[in-house]
């Protein structure tokens, strides 16, 4: 099974590039990366055909002019640019542990979407971390992370590498098994079936709303939040604002009540297919 991994960026090439670093040392090389860019700039065009340049994974880069905050329009682009019958959704500030997509793989099923977590990293360790430090597993190392920065709590419990301590900790997360832009996947088939993102949204619970219609649509969910393993690269969110909140929530609401399947603002609406892209 062809696995794509898709993850949106916008003038990040330092966070990007740890991001992409990250993929090139998968267990599991049979995947394709498909980078949203929801308009940047010409470094991070050149960064992405470097990597792409020394690396054996196909790498898509699917762009669209800077209009502000965009990424249910980009996410969609991607999807339909997508060549995997899968897909992993995550985000390009988020740095996959070598069996990210092994995971993903293991655990996917038809009737089902994964929902998994992330470990938050503060800013003094997000810039820490290069290249040695992603090679060797080390930004995934519980130690490592204390002394760099991180505080010891029970959010560690996150990188376990023991299979059966993950397995014992997804069943008894009180998180709810929700679709995490960071951290989810599910057949590429029911992305389209549910139309992809709603494009009237923006930033907050984009994510919610898009795994609230696969749910409609009868997906049930897994939970793997202890399973596969990244861990997020802190940055501002100059995009945020009441606004947005507020105009998602009752987007989100509207689909809730009515059980919506389908969003009336997606793919569909966008005149996106496949060949085109």
């Amino acid at each position: 099974m062809k696995i794509s991994i898709i993850f949106t960026t916008y003038n990040s090439p330092s966070w990007l590039q740890k991001v992409l670093w990250g993929l090139d040392q998968q267990t599991d090389d049979n995947f394709e990366i498909v980078i949203a860019d929801d308009g940047s700039k010409d470094e991070t065009q050149q960064l992405i055909e470097q990597f792409s340049n020394s690396s054996a994974i196909t790498v898509k880069h699917i762009w669209q002019e800077d209009n502000g905050f965009q990424k249910c329009s980009i996410l969609n682009k991607a999807i339909m640019a997508a060549e995997g019958e899968y897909l992993i959704l995550t985000d390009g500030d988020c740095i996959p542990r070598k069996d990210f997509i092994a995971v993903h793989r293991q655990h996917a099923e038809p009737g089902y979407f994964l929902s998994g977590g992330y470990l938050k990293l503060p800013m003094q360790t997000s810039k820490l971390i290069d290249k040695h430090h992603i090679e060797q597993g080390l930004c995934f190392n519980k130690q490592w992370l204390i002394d760099h920065g991180v505080n010891q709590s029970h959010k560690l419990l996150k990188l376990t590498e023991s299979k059966w301590l993950a397995k014992i900790l997804n069943a008894l997360t009180p998180t709810k098994r929700t679709w995490n832009g960071h951290n989810a996947s599910c057949f590429k088939t029911e992305a389209i079936r549910v139309n992809g993102f709603d494009e009237r949204m923006q930033y907050g619970r984009l994510d919610c709303e898009f795994g609230g219609r696969l749910k409609n649509a009868g997906l049930k969910t897994k939970q793997i939040r202890y399973s596969a393993i990244c861990v997020h690269l802190d940055h501002p969110k100059s995009y945020e604002n009441s606004a947005s909140w507020e105009k998602n929530k009752i987007i989100r609401q509207t689909s809730v009540k009515q059980r919506l399947i389908e969003t009336p603002a997606g793919i569909k609406q966008a005149g996106l297919t496949q060949a085109e892209l």
